[in-house]
């Protein structure tokens, strides 16, 4: 296929039809939406493939991300936002569930971040990977689900737990960590704390549907089942995803050692948003950059995910700047803001090639 990379026979299989097993015929609905959260020129027309030359992802708000990589097409979290505003993020859980995607990568099984995985998990046949946890959670959002979950640990597992395996071409590691939570500030030298004021302007403007509301407030209680750092290795790129940043420094500081530890990292995606920002400001996405020294940073977890009690994206840019600014310069990564809404479903924000 050239240039393209070959579908093969695990997509044709595990999206049951979505993507034929010739690959020559592709459900025009898969076509669709890998051109609209890839682009055209990283998606065969005809088959659907993506170019294995170039690596891709495309934000769906919060800290879903559609990604290609490899010819391979997966989802970090799985999760549109729509409880109080439904339209601001201009893409729905079928959406997600139309890219046929081989896996689901989840980092912790709160709604906003893995509320609409067992719909897609099932439509698409997707592989979700998570701890064991997600896994039953998930799966409990489906009757009769029949999709395949895989393990990364436990409820007994600790901080700085790491998992390596490899899902196709693609080399994973999974590494256990800690999910955001408040602590006392830190002195001396701490950061100072921050929150934004909410935002009420997308929810004027996207008024939440009664449909938006039942299916996420279905899900508002979801445990966090563990939190997962995630990094993603091809030859010639690596790639860090986390959608929750924790009080390490206090909980659990051995785990910047397994950070530290990693192959390079060219682009890490990471939360910004935090219980700890009421207490000390950015520390905590300071501090997981610090041990993970990536070429480029990309803030997630930091847009209006929540209109009512959150804020949008660039109300965060001074402060994060600010923050990185105590980085040495030999060590601080480039930044790349994302802004919402304009950066949503935006391939062209995240485009990599190789």
């Amino acid at each position: 296929m050239g240039r393209w990379a070959a579908l093969g026979s695990v997509i044709g299989a595990r999206a049951a039809g979505r993507l034929q097993a010739s690959a020559a015929q592709a459900d025009p609905r898969t076509v669709a939406a890998r051109v609209r959260f890839f682009g055209a020129d990283v998606v065969d027309p005809d088959t659907g493939a993506v170019r294995a030359d170039r690596v891709v992802l495309s934000w769906v708000g919060c800290t879903t991300y559609a990604f290609a990589v490899a010819g391979s097409v997966f989802l970090l979290d799985a999760w549109v936002p729509r409880l109080t505003s439904t339209g601001y993020v201009p893409a729905t859980a079928q959406d997600l569930a139309d890219l046929a995607p081989e896996a689901i990568f989840i980092g912790h099984g709160h709604f906003d971040h893995a509320a609409d995985a067992g719909r897609v998990a099932e439509a698409s046949g997707a592989v979700v990977y998570g701890t064991a946890e997600h896994g039953v959670n998930i799966r409990a959002q489906v009757a009769d689900s029949t999709f395949r979950t895989v393990a990364l640990g436990d409820g007994t597992s600790l901080p700085g737990e790491r998992h390596e395996f490899s899902v196709g071409p693609v080399e994973v590691t999974a590494i256990r960590h800690v999910h955001s939570a408040p602590t006392a500030p830190e002195r001396p030298g701490g950061s100072a704390p921050f929150f934004p004021l909410p935002e009420l302007g997308a929810l004027v403007r996207h008024p939440p549907t009664l449909a938006g509301v039942l299916q996420s407030a279905a899900r508002l209680n979801d445990p966090e089942g563990g939190s997962l750092l995630y990094q993603f290795r091809i030859p010639g790129f690596s790639l860090v995803w986390h959608d929750s940043s924790g009080p390490l420094t206090e909980k659990a500081p051995q785990v910047f050692d397994v950070f530290a530890d990693l192959p390079p990292t060219d682009v890490q995606i990471g939360a910004v948003q935090g219980f700890n920002q009421i207490t000390n400001g950015l520390r905590d996405p300071r501090r997981y950059i610090e041990a993970i020294r990536p070429e480029l940073f990309v803030p997630t977890h930091h847009d209006n995910w929540f209109p009512g009690l959150t804020a949008s994206a660039a109300t965060y840019d001074i402060r994060l700047r600010g923050e990185l600014s105590r980085i040495p310069t030999d060590h601080r990564p480039n930044l790349r803001p994302l802004h919402d809404p304009l950066d949503y479903v935006n391939p062209h924000r995240l485009t990599f090639p190789l």
